[in-house]
């Protein structure tokens, strides 16, 4: 009987890594034994996390910036220990999030060109965890939201505009939290923790939702992340060590809806999702392939569309938003591959023969404008993400500064709930706008003396050259 081959526009998908000189090469990728991706990307910026002596930083390369990156560049280095994790805002492209070893959170903004000088003093510091910071994460639609997961097994929300830890999620994880993932409007999260189980927690009500224990058997760790229908999605390993893919329902976890085992290796296979064309492209730390699936309605619900295989084994993994993709050229995805010394973009294009617009390839996908603020997101609201469409191309605006306003932790009143009074006391409670335009002016003339200091080394160079010029022509 003949096979019917499923009908799919993602069928023909391929990948295809850029040409050498539009890598960023001679970067010391960080080497710290964690399984986050190190790598985080925006259409303006990508951020890497790399070895630093005597504390913890990370790059940070506008796209543009490719080919050999010198020694001396400046980084952002204010952690103390290394940096564990970073990620974009999505509401504002110059504003990235780290968490250390340190215990610490930093936010930082980024100027709108990029780096001069080495960043060390953050827009704000969160305090609130006991132990080494491992995950970080923006709220999908509310600004200024931002969670972190710690080694102390607890989830803190904070509300970055007040550097205030608002929920604080501290006894629903007996064991450490591989990584934590937000639904498409924010009003829940999923965790994937060492004790084998897979939560959808309520953060607001502070209450377990779903769980399903021993999600994956096997002892390695597991990822679990929300799908825009609902539906959560994880990979993990079996008792024989084979990694296994499984596609949940969280109104009722007893059984998956699909489980697949694809191999046996090692590396911990991060997936990232795309919820405008449902495809998730699973990249295994140590591996030197991509695997991209299709999720749909119908049986098997998973499923295997193609590999993208290269040489060189990956040790992390940059994921751009759509809005920053080329759509004239039908890139539906962009990677940028992490190895030992160098980041490398690998686009994921679906073949078309027309020049046209391709609206199926491209619905609307979300923008970068929050569709609600922190205060409304903490008094119960949700919404969904504000979409764009990216017909004529995505023009980024202008991004407005992240501006902290400190509360007088004396006039805040007190909370009924008792885990709410988890206020992390503020470190400066300095005038902000008189700080912000001694910081800017200072950064003026840092830029201006170092403009000055290359200008005179450029000075010297030439009349060296001119004089060896003339020493062989005599």
């Amino acid at each position: 009987m003949r096979r019917v081959v499923r009908q799919s526009k993602f069928r023909h998908v391929f990948g295809q890594a850029v040409k050498n000189d539009q890598c960023y090469d001679d970067i010391r990728v960080s080497r710290v034994t964690w399984d986050s991706s190190f790598c985080a990307v925006n259409p303006r910026f990508v951020a890497i996390i790399i070895e630093a002596s005597g504390g913890g930083a990370f790059l940070v390369l506008p796209l543009h910036k490719t080919g050999r990156i010198d020694k001396s560049y400046p980084t952002v280095c204010g952690h103390t220990g290394p940096v564990l994790d970073i990620d974009w805002c999505p509401h504002n492209d110059q504003v990235i999030a780290s968490g250390s070893e340190d215990c610490t959170v930093m936010v930082w903004q980024i100027p709108e060109n990029g780096l001069t000088l080495s960043l060390t003093e953050p827009v704000v510091i969160l305090e609130g965890h006991s132990k080494r910071v491992g995950i970080v994460a923006w709220h999908p639609t509310a600004r200024n939201v931002l969670l972190s997961a710690g080694c102390d097994n607890a989830i803190i929300i904070w509300n970055v505009g007040t550097g205030e830890a608002l929920i604080n999620l501290d006894d629903m994880h007996s064991d450490m939290i591989y990584n934590v993932s937000w639904n498409r409007n924010g009003s829940l999260i999923c965790t994937a923790s060492k004790d084998k189980k897979v939560r959808v927690i309520d953060p607001r009500k502070q209450e377990i939702v779903a769980e399903k224990e021993k999600a994956h058997e096997g002892a390695r760790p597991m990822r679990a992340i929300f799908l825009a229908d609902g539906n959560v999605f994880t990979t993990g390993f079996s008792r024989m060590s084979e990694r296994q893919l499984a596609l949940w329902n969280p109104k009722n976890m007893q059984e998956p809806i699909a489980l697949h085992e694809m191999d046996t290796s090692d590396g911990v296979l991060l997936p990232f999702y795309d919820p405008d064309t449902s495809i998730i492209y699973l990249c295994g730390k140590g591996d030197s392939s991509i695997r991209y699936f299709e999720i749909t309605d119908e049986s098997p619900y998973v499923h295997y569309l193609n590999t993208f295989s290269s040489k060189e084994p990956q040790r992390g993994m940059g994921y751009m938003p759509k809005r920053g993709l080329d759509v004239n050229k039908c890139e539906i995805a962009r990677f940028f591959k992490l190895h030992e010394r160098k980041c490398e973009p690998i686009i994921m294009t679906v073949p078309r023969k027309s020049d046209l617009f391709q609206d199926d390839l491209y619905p609307d996908t979300a923008g970068p404008e929050a569709a609600l603020e922190a205060e409304e997101w903490f008094e119960g609201k949700n919404a969904d993400p504000i979409l764009i469409s990216l017909k004529h191309g995505y023009i980024p605006g202008k991004n407005r500064d992240l501006k902290v306003v400190k509360k007088n932790i004396l006039d805040s009143k007190p909370t009924a709930n008792k885990k709410c009074d988890l206020i992390s006391i503020p470190k400066k409670t300095t005038d902000t706008a008189s700080v912000q335009n001694e910081a800017k002016l200072d950064e003026i003339l840092k830029e201006s003396k170092s403009i000055k200091d290359t200008i005179c080394n450029q000075d010297e160079r030439i009349s060296k050259l001119e004089q060896q010029m003339a020493k062989i022509a005599a």
